[in-house]
């Protein structure tokens, strides 16, 4: 068994549960965990409304596990490198099966972001 070497607070872990025991959060930051997603991705993987969207990312950005960065009229989320327990998320997400299949749905579709 693996040990956790930095221990959270019960609060702390409580609303760290709470972020990722939601499905949708759960497998936006398992596809997150690989890739670099926008908004209207996400949309389009989950078919449900940005604003829902939205409001997923804001939560996960709120408490940390999530980055943003734009270029240009894109923001593009990823997992919090810098996310003090980013160590104990990356082993929950490594426990959850792969989500790649969602990333290469969106190829196939054409509706994959690309900036370059």
């Amino acid at each position: 068994m693996q040990t956790i070497h930095h221990q959270l607070s019960v609060d702390h872990m409580s609303q760290l549960l709470k972020l990722i025991s939601d499905p949708t959060r759960l497998t936006m930051l398992k596809v997150m965990q690989s890739n670099e997603c926008c908004v209207c991705e996400f949309v389009e993987m989950f078919d449900i409304s940005q604003p829902a969207i939205s409001q997923h990312l804001k939560k996960m950005k709120d408490g940390g596990l999530v980055q943003e960065k734009r270029n240009g009229h894109w923001i593009f989320y990823s997992l919090n490198p810098n996310y003090p327990h980013a160590e104990m998320l990356q082993t929950v997400l490594d426990a959850v099966v792969s989500q790649d299949d969602r990333i290469d749905d969106l190829t196939k579709k054409g509706l994959r972001v690309s900036c370059n």
